[in-house]
């Protein structure tokens, strides 16, 4: 492996996407209990450290469909739906069951493609799973099988955890897989096959050498990981692919195979998390509104502060929360673009006033800044 590849003991916030065919048996189509204890053994360390983990689940189905009968043969949606249903209270509680082991309270997350897609939501979804992580949950993620119809899902979980990484500002992205990384062809057809550690771009090359997924529960394979990857490594995350049915895969992953650690390619992107959602930010086109703002609150965006009520003096257009709006002088010049924590008609109303005085205007509590100062990128 190169010198310079990352392990995991580098990151510090990171999604873990585990598959089906991981978490559940393939014969018994019980869930792997030792496994996944072993797997929260290694959260858990990973907490200890200081490190935020979101895990991104696929098994709902695979849980559930044995205790509908619903066994031997390929399911209908509105079977997968029902399968979903059941299983992923059985998922949940085994999360919950063995995190609590270590005194993690466990939160669950349903997501559909749509909640990343549509900007509020979006928005919504990412407030939520940071106000989890920042009270010491952990947030387990799956997609939500139970209402999405074929036009609207995600398809494979892999695409799920890349979105999630993406929408968090994830430093890392590990997907744990039935094999250890990418391959210059099908190692399971290929005698010749020669590993590749690491990735710096998705060339057309890399891409032509992902294979068919395998066979059983698993609905992913090397197609939806490259796919996974481009989404990760335009958001500035690292991704690592690793064999996960090994015990403890990510204790496997804090070092590197020349140390010792698990045999696996990461895919290392050219820009920070951070810096690769404010380029977003500051290319976005289609802003939809300007705040005006007074000298003051220039000042405070020059070195580093949040954007606050008290320092807009006047609100122009219209727009709902979490849309791109300007930010501009007095005279008109622009100054910053971020995404705003207030619709038009609420930031109207609070203009002009401390934070502290939002709940007894607006009736409830929002954010104290109009636009976080992560969410904000000054010219």
């Amino acid at each position: 492996m190169a010198l310079d590849a990352p392990t995991l003991l580098e990151s510090r916030r990171l999604v873990v996407k585990i598959g089906s065919a991981l978490l559940v048996d393939g014969e018994t189509r019980q869930i792997r209990r030792d496994w996944l204890d072993a797997l929260a053994d290694d959260v858990a360390a990973c907490r200890k450290r200081g490190q935020e983990v979101v895990i991104v689940t696929s098994g709902a189905v695979a849980c559930g469909r044995e205790h509908l009968g619903l066994v031997g043969r390929a399911l209908k949606l509105e079977e997968k739906q029902a399968a979903a249903a059941t299983g992923q209270i059985r998922l949940a509680h085994a999360y919950q069951e063995t995190l609590a082991r270590h005194d993690v309270t466990v939160a669950q997350v349903l997501v559909t493609l749509e909640d990343t897609e549509e900007r509020r939501r979006h928005l919504n979804a990412r407030n939520t799973i940071d106000t989890l992580l920042k009270l010491g949950a952990v947030p387990v993620i799956n997609e939500n099988d139970t209402v999405a119809t074929a036009e609207i899902r995600f398809g494979d979980n892999d695409r799920l955890a890349a979105r999630v990484a993406q929408m968090v500002s994830a430093d890392t992205l590990v997907l744990l897989s039935d094999i250890d990384g990418l391959y210059t062809a099908d190692p399971r057809k290929d005698p010749d096959a020669r590993h590749i550690p690491t990735v710096r771009e998705l060339t057309p090359e890399i891409e032509g050498m992902a294979g068919e997924p395998p066979p059983g529960y698993s609905s992913g394979g090397m197609v939806t990981k490259i796919a996974a990857a481009r989404v990760a490594l335009s958001a500035g995350c690292r991704m690592v692919i690793a064999k996960g049915k090994r015990m403890n895969p990510l204790a496997a992953l804090e070092r590197r195979p020349e140390d010792g650690g698990a045999l696996c390619t990461w895919f290392l992107p050219s820009a920070e998390p951070t810096s690769a959602r404010k380029a977003w930010i500051a290319g976005h086109v289609n802003a939809t509104g300007v705040l005006l703002v007074d000298d003051g609150a220039m000042r405070a965006l020059s070195h580093g502060a949040s954007l606050l009520p008290a320092g807009v003096t006047a609100v122009q257009g219209e727009f709902d929360r979490g849309d791109v709006v300007i930010v501009r002088t007095q005279e008109g010049r622009e100054v910053a673009r971020g995404l705003v924590a207030y619709s038009a008609d609420d930031a109207r109303k609070i203009l002009r006033h401390k934070s502290t005085e939002i709940p007894e205007i607006l009736g409830y509590q929002g954010r104290d800044e109009m636009i976080h100062r992560d969410d904000l990128v000054v010219r």
